[in-house]
C-alpha cells in the first residue's frame, strides 16, 4: 500500500550547530546538547512511513524529540535537514520545499493538530462554534447557516453539548478544551492528524473517554494519524506501530505489541517496565 506520509532523514538542531553536535549527542551520550557549541540536537536522522488509516505513535520522554517531530512536518517549525512527502491521490508534496501559501493550504485543508496546551490550537477570544468556523472559512465554506450547522455537528461528534456552541473556550474544562480543539481540527475532514500529548493533565476518566473518541474517529473515517505521548497505555490503545525515541534518536521501531511485549533496547524495556 502506498504511504500517506514518508519522512526521511529528518534533523532538526536548535542553535549555530557545529561538526561535532551529532557524535557528542545521543542516546550513549546520554543528552542532547553538544558539548562543543551548545546546540541542541532536538531531532537527528528520523525516518518513518505512514499508510492511510494507520495511527503511528511515537513515545519516549519529555526532551526525546518526538514533539519536534511533528511540530516540522506540521510547519510550525523548520528542520535542519531531511525531507518529508505527503501524497494524496496521484499528487506528492514535498513538505519542506513548499512555499508559504502552500504549506498554510496543507495546514487548513489535509492536516489538523491536536496541542497538549490548548492555548496553541484554539482562539480563546471567539466561541466554540467560533474556533471551527474559522477553519471551514478557511476552506471556502461562506455560508453562515451550512457553517453553524456543520460546527453543531462536530460538536455533537466529540461530545460538547449544543448549547455550549456559543461559549467561549476559557468557560471549559481541560478535557473539554481537547475536545473543541478535536472538533476544529476535523473540520475539513483531514486525512492526516497529528496528536502532540493530548491527554497529558487530564484525570484518568477524562483521558479515557478522550482516547475512545479518537479511535471512534479513526475507525469511522479512516484518518492516518501520529501520536506523541509518553504514555505506554496511550501507546497500547490507540497504535498498530510505534517508534520510541531518546534524546532526539529513533531507538526502537516496530509493531507495537512487539515492542511492548518483548522490547530489543534496553531503554524501551526500562520504559515498559516502569509502566507494569
Amino acid at each position: 500500500m502506498k504511504p500517506i506520509l514518508s519522512v526521511q532523514g529528518l534533523s532538526k538542531i536548535h542553535g549555530r550547530g557545529c561538526s561535532k553536535c551529532i557524535e557528542t549527542t545521543g542516546p550513549e551520550q546520554e543528552t542532547n546538547i553538544c558539548s562543543w557549541c551548545g546546540s541542541v540536537v532536538a531531532a537527528h536522522d528520523v525516518s518513518f512511513e505512514l499508510h492511510p488509516g494507520e495511527i503511528l505513535g511515537i513515545m519516549g520522554e519529555s526532551g526525546s524529540g518526538k514533539s519536534t517531530v511533528v511540530k516540522t512536518l506540521f510547519f510550525d517549525e523548520e528542520p535542519t535537514r531531511g525531507s518529508a512527502q505527503f501524497f494524496e491521490h496521484d499528487h506528492a508534496w514535498n513538505l519542506f520545499e513548499l512555499n508559504a501559501a502552500q504549506r498554510r493550504w496543507l495546514r487548513n485543508h489535509r492536516f489538523g493538530m491536536v496541542y497538549q496546551n490548548p492555548h496553541l490550537g484554539l482562539n480563546f477570544n471567539v466561541s466554540a462554534g467560533g474556533n471551527i468556523a474559522e477553519r471551514l472559512l478557511m476552506s471556502d465554506l461562506v455560508n453562515y447557516k451550512t457553517i453553524r450547522e456543520r460546527a453543531l455537528d462536530l460538536l455533537a461528534r466529540t461530545e460538547v453539548l449544543a448549547d455550549r456552541i456559543d461559549d467561549s473556550p476559557k468557560k471549559f474544562s481541560g478535557g473539554m478544551q481537547q475536545r473543541v480543539q478535536i472538533a476544529k481540527a476535523l473540520a475539513t475532514q483531514p486525512p492526516l492528524l497529528f496528536l502532540d500529548e493530548v491527554t497529558t493533565g487530564l484525570d484518568l476518566s477524562v483521558q479515557a473517554r478522550i482516547l475512545d473518541l479518537i479511535l471512534e474517529i479513526q475507525q469511522e473515517l479512516k484518518t492516518a494519524m501520529v501520536v506523541v505521548t509518553h504514555d505506554l497505555g496511550v501507546i497500547r490503545l490507540l497504535t498498530s506501530r510505534a517508534m520510541v525515541m531518546k534524546y532526539g534518536r529513533v531507538i526502537e521501531t516496530g509493531l507495537t505489541d512487539q515492542i511492548l511485549e518483548d522490547p530489543q533496547h534496553a531503554y524501551t524495556q526500562r520504559l515498559v517496565a516502569s509502566a507494569l
